[in-house]
């Protein structure tokens, strides 16, 4: 059937937005690996009008894109046409059961589960429901594989100047192998709109189901960018479900125990993009403030939040308790979208390996010292073949360690090449004397004192993984269609209101401030004590949000937390980079975007904190000086 354009369907229609009750929107899942019961759940007991999803990541979409390229590839070389599987399967595991209650309870359902195969993640989702003999319409929303075009202006020099450090992509050393965009939510409204039960997305941001679903239920014009930006802010707090409602909380002892099975979240966004946010009846965990504050300054990277339909600007948010476990989100202000959107873009990194030692007791630094010098030895000349080589040491002993367990740390040496061959072997006992595995056991019976070796080898063998790079590219590129249950396919126009936005969002320390003396006497103590927080990462970027929880501590607290003073809290951890700070005073937080922190982000990292989420936690551990008065109040 020949493409019709959005504006053609969608008329000039807004609906009677201004009265319509609220939509109800639960967020069923914020990783690929969320628990099975969500959507069921949601659909069989409460009262919700659609279910959202987040099945995508920066792991599956460098992981899928790559295995379709791939199979792609092969396709052509043996002149077939069949393209391995490329969306993600948990989806459907978790939707199968669910199938009877959503359609008895005529709740809808929005995902981006479709990774690199959204189609054939539709033929199943059909499949699902004439197992279950029920009648559901499904939806597509395509366009977000722009490989072709991101290939096309790399070969024509366009730098795609990374988002972490600005550089440009000819300086990566990769050569980019598929590229995915971010789209927002217009073409999931106009699969709503076109009747469908259940609408199948690849990479749109996170928040876009539940901009895409509240713009169809409140008809929004796609230049009503109010309500598109509170409801952008409000999908961002249901994005990763139990976030909002307990989930990696720092002041999770709240929960007093009360965490083995947490209530999913459920917004009521009403015509102005405000919501309430609740969460499902008789379940553990918490919706207050403090909860929902906390994923509102997950992984945000400034007082503005991009989205490819709107820009919200999140500086002024209000937060309030509106009744038991019911919180009001308010204060995003509207701005047109910027004329670009963020373009993840993946390459062939190379092969990775690691091998762990257990130190125990006295002088680890120098056990420690002794494994490396060793190794490197025993490696000679083929230290050169590998681009990455840390010997890193995870835990301390303390003194006078009570158990053989406390008193025991793990040494790790992380690896990366681009040679196969150096990581060769299938087992630690591989004849191959240039494997990585051997470099280092060979040195075991000339080792450090009570030399032990973790038992299980399976992480010594090499292992693909991939580079990736973040940048952004005009939407004028993107191709979006939406696919409607009867066959109509729907072009997605670009927006036809764009701001352009400087790179760089506003950065500063605060403004007037006070005499940190004025407080009274201090003691010395960690900053977790008073203050609450949450991290995550952005490709190689993190971001650090904190705050406190009592009116009067926000003038210490936002003097006392200035950039120079997060420089001395990371310590040695800080490498150096950009670091750009904000505020939000409403909720009484301090932001940090810390840009190229993570070593290159999840798919490459040599890092612990692969996905920066505990820096915060390593930041609330650290000492600072905080007046009494506050510790009194108890500690978090």
């Amino acid at each position: 059937m020949a493409p019709v354009s959005w504006s053609q369907m969608n008329g000039d229609t807004n609906g009677d937005s201004a009265h319509k009750r609220p939509i109800r929107i639960a967020g069923a899942s914020g990783g690929v690996y969320d628990r099975k019961r969500a959507i069921h759940d949601l659909a069989k007991n409460e009262d919700v009008d659609v279910i959202t999803g987040d099945w995508m990541s920066e792991c599956n979409m460098t992981l899928r894109g790559s295995d379709k390229r791939d199979n792609l590839l092969k396709a052509t070389m043996n002149s077939g046409s069949t393209v391995a599987k490329g969306y993600e399967p948990y989806f459907l595991d978790e939707l199968d059961y669910a199938m009877p209650w959503l359609a008895k309870n005529k709740v809808k359902v929005a995902v981006n589960a479709g990774a690199s195969d959204v189609h054939g993640l539709a033929e199943e989702v059909k499949g699902l429901m004439r197992k279950h003999g029920v009648e559901m319409k499904v939806g597509v929303v395509d366009g977000d594989d722009v490989t072709d075009a991101v290939l096309g202006l790399y070969k024509k020099g366009e730098p795609f100047y990374n988002l972490p450090a600005n550089k440009a992509i000819q300086d990566w050393g990769y050569e980019p192998i598929c590229a995915q965009c971010y789209l927002g939510g217009t073409g999931i409204a106009a699969c709503f709109e076109g009747g469908a039960d259940i609408v199948l997305c690849g990479r749109v941001a996170d928040a876009s189901v539940t901009v895409g679903a509240a713009m169809w239920w409140h008809g929004w014009k796609r230049e009503e960018f109010q309500p598109l930006a509170g409801a952008l802010m409000i999908g961002h707090i249901i994005e990763c479900s139990t976030y909002a409602t307990g989930g990696y909380y720092s002041g999770f002892k709240d929960l007093a125990g009360k965490d083995l099975d947490m209530g999913y979240p459920i917004a009521a966004i009403d015509h102005k993009g405000e919501a309430v946010i609740t969460m499902e009846q008789g379940k553990d965990g918490l919706v207050t403030p403090a909860t929902v504050a906390s994923q509102l300054l997950y992984e945000i990277q400034g007082p503005l939040y991009f989205n490819s339909d709107v820009t919200a600007s999140i500086e002024d948010m209000h937060l309030k308790v509106v009744g038991e476990n019911a919180v009001h989100v308010s204060g995003v202000k509207g701005l047109p979208p910027p004329p670009t959107t963020k373009v993840g873009i993946t390459a062939k990194g190379g092969w990775q390996a690691e091998f762990h030692f257990y130190l125990t007791g006295l002088d680890i630094e120098e056990k420690a010292k002794m494994i490396e010098r060793q190794t490197r030895a025993q490696m000679g000349e083929h230290v050169k073949k590998f681009s990455c080589l840390k010997f890193m040491i995870a835990g301390a002993v303390p003194e006078d360690p009570q158990s053989q367990e406390e008193a025991t740390v793990d040494l790790r040496i992380f690896a990366q090449t681009r040679d196969p061959g150096v990581l060769s072997g299938n087992n630690f006992v591989d004849s191959d004397r240039g494997s990585f595995a051997r470099f280092c056991i060979e040195n075991l019976l000339q080792s450090y004192p009570g030399g032990t070796m973790a038992p299980d080898m399976r992480t010594a063998i090499g292992r693909p993984f991939f580079e990736y790079w973040v940048s952004l590219m005009p939407q004028s590129f993107v191709k979006e269609t939406a696919h409607l249950p009867d066959g109509t396919v729907i072009e997605v126009p670009n927006p036809a209101t764009t701001q352009e936005y400087p790179r760089e969002q506003i950065s500063y320390d605060t403004k007037d401030p006070v005499d940190l003396s004025s407080f009274g006497p201090t003691t010395r103590a960690p900053i977790g004590y008073v203050a609450m927080g949450r991290s995550g990462d952005k490709s190689s970027n993190c971001n650090l949000g904190l705050f406190v929880r009592n009116d009067d501590e926000w003038d210490w607290f936002r003097t006392m937390l200035s950039t120079g003073k997060l420089r001395e809290l990371l310590g040695t951890d800080d490498v150096g980079g950009q670091i750009d700070r904000c505020e939000f005073p409403n909720i009484r937080a301090v932001h940090f975007l810390l840009k190229d922190h993570l070593d290159r982000g999840f798919n490459s990292t040599s890092s612990f904190d692969s996905l920066g989420k505990n820096a915060c936690e390593y930041i609330r551990s650290r000492y600072i000086d905080i007046p009494n008065k506050f510790l009194e109040r108890g500690r978090i």
